[in-house]
């Protein structure tokens, strides 16, 4: 691959082959020919000595279309470690422009520089090489910009250059030469592809492999490629965690079913991960049933459960030893939703007392004071729901300390439905269970007089 000089090293090239044809022209373009590669705004022709001269001008580049679909440069999300060095593919697009003083040399020039670019379609490595290295001349004698270029690496990238020509209609042409703020000169526009820019930083290179599957320790040779009949992913893939009675979410206590396919094993151990918690928390669901397709999950409801769990969402995986093999294996992530409760009767199991709401005077106001299980963590984003009114919590310094929401004086007394909300999700406010979905009473707070 070549490195980020290569940009300049294909103007060098492209410049180097024009002012080569042109010296090979010699009076057929009307003398000495000046070849260069600059903006054409800083092009002066109102000097009497100034030769005639034919520009390549870089205008744009764009991102290769067929090698922008290769992988990104990419990082271990463990370490940061940096994996592959994916090249930066461009396509250069040039202006060819002929500048000249008198009648129909522009023209010449023109016509011999289109036509030097048509019988070199694709430079070859020997040509991009004796254009970057012109031996036997001393590369010290050339000026430190085309001394740099020499360190392109453009002649051993994997691709070729090539010169295709490009279509550009009145218009764009107009608005280009706008832009650039120069009268119009006669010109030809190409595109050069591909320009592959990689950089030489360390990465990871997998070794080959030994082996596919499991090995047999007698014959020491592996079980091979193992086909399942089916459409089904061929690894032990979770689908879903459902709470029961199909909640929005599970709070502490109660059992969530995940489904799956390729669940069959042994020594199945949960694991939830959530950005709050720097280790992962491990939980022993029940055995899976006889399909491999289902197993429950019951959430503890204890006090370690209740500082170790927060409410929202979780990344939930399944690892286990699948049956028939020596080594365990990890699923794939789900989402588990993770519901708050909030304490409105006094926990005494947990140590929590009873929910209470005040309307204050100084300053005028209604204050909820209450415990939530699991425990909401400082960073989290917490609101209660009384009814229709919601109120941000205040701050807090510890998980241990009571969330207290702050409603205006205006809320009437009476009794609402309370929704606790976590980071985007509520606490569960229906009832479920009947033919019919209801508000479930215990969840409500009554405001006083």
């Amino acid at each position: 691959m070549s490195s980020p000089l290569a940009i300049g090293a294909v103007s060098a090239v492209l410049r180097n082959l024009l002012d080569n044809g042109m010296i090979e022209a010699g009076p057929a373009v009307g003398g000495t020919v000046n070849v260069s590669a600059v903006a054409p705004d800083t092009i002066d022709l109102t000097g009497a000595e100034e030769l005639p001269r034919l520009n390549l001008f870089l205008y744009q580049v764009t991102p290769n279309p067929v090698w922008r679909n290769r992988a990104l440069p990419s990082r271990s999300a463990s370490s940061g470690e940096r994996l592959t060095n994916a090249p930066l593919a461009l396509d250069l697009h040039y202006l060819l422009t002929a500048y000249a003083r008198v009648d129909c040399q522009a023209e010449i020039l023109l016509g011999y520089g289109m036509h030097l670019l048509h019988e070199r379609p694709v430079l070859d490595r020997a040509a991009v090489q004796r254009a970057l290295n012109p031996n036997p001349l001393d590369i010290a004698m050339l000026p430190p910009a085309f001394q740099a270029l020499a360190a392109a690496d453009l002649a051993d990238q994997a691709e070729l250059i090539k010169i295709t020509p490009s279509v550009m209609g009145p218009e764009e042409m107009s608005r280009l030469w706008a832009a650039i703020q120069s009268h119009y000169r006669p010109s030809a526009a190409y595109v050069v592809s591909v320009v592959l820019i990689e950089a030489i930083k360390p990465a990871v290179s997998p070794l080959p492999v030994l082996s596919r599957g499991i090995v047999d320790p007698v014959t020491k040779r592996d079980r091979g490629v193992v086909v399942n009949p089916d459409m089904l992913p061929p690894l032990p893939t979770l689908f879903a965690a459902t709470p029961q009675l199909k909640q929005a979410g599970v709070r502490l206590g109660e059992p969530v079913v995940l489904t799956g396919i390729r669940l069959s094993g042994s020594n199945h151990r949960v694991r939830l991960a959530h950005p709050l918690f720097p280790v992962a928390l491990e939980l022993v669901p029940d055995a899976p049933n006889t399909d491999g397709t289902e197993l429950t999950l019951t959430l503890p409801n204890d006090a370690a459960a209740q500082a170790s769990l927060a409410p929202g969402q979780w990344s939930l995986t399944l690892r286990f030893l699948p049956a028939g093999e020596v080594n365990e294996r990890e699923t794939n992530a789900i989402a588990l939703i993770i519901a708050p409760a909030p304490v409105i009767t006094a926990d005494a199991s947990l140590s929590l007392p009873a929910a209470t709401v005040l309307r204050k005077t100084a300053p005028l106001r209604v204050t909820a004071t209450l415990f939530s299980r699991p425990q909401v963590q400082p960073r989290q984003r917490a609101s209660l729901v009384l009814g229709t009114t919601e109120a941000a919590a205040n701050p807090r310094a510890a998980a241990t300390d009571p969330l207290v929401f702050d409603l205006p004086s205006t809320l009437p007394a009476g009794a609402y439905p309370v929704r606790l909300r976590v980071d985007g999700v509520d606490s569960l406010l229906l009832d479920l269970s009947g033919d019919a979905p209801a508000f479930d009473a215990s969840q409500s707070l009554s405001v006083p007089t």
